[in-house]
């Protein structure tokens, strides 16, 4: 048993290691950037849109919807939608791609630092 795992009750940095070069952790890594990323970029575009059009199209923005509710309010609104459907989005995902491997990937280091004991 190394120090750090006699202090700490963690396993070493060899098993650390070996996590972050196996199969399943770049697979992982691979999933968690292939829906990050792309929804990143979409939402900082669907914001910058909003800011732009905020800035720039005042006419627009300002149409009357119904009653003092205009265009720039509904959209102004439709960030706070986006982002919980961006979470909730997130969330379906993880639980169906990310979370068996990091499961497995957890289960690996737990029985290596029980192998290890």
């Amino acid at each position: 048993m190394t120090t750090s795992e006699q202090t700490t009750g963690l396993p070493g940095p060899e098993v650390w290691n070996e996590a972050h070069s196996s199969a399943e952790f770049v697979q992982l890594r691979r999933r968690l950037r292939g829906f990050v990323f792309p929804m990143a970029a979409v939402f900082l575009g669907w914001y910058l849109l909003y800011v732009l059009m905020a800035d720039y199209a005042h006419g627009f923005m300002s149409t009357p919807v119904f009653g003092n509710i205009n265009v720039g309010l509904i959209f102004g609104l439709l960030q706070f939608v986006s982002t919980f459907v961006i979470t909730g989005l997130y969330v379906r995902y993880a639980n169906r791609k990310l979370d068996p491997i990091a499961d497995k990937i957890r289960e690996d280091i737990e029985g290596a630092e029980g192998g290890e004991r």
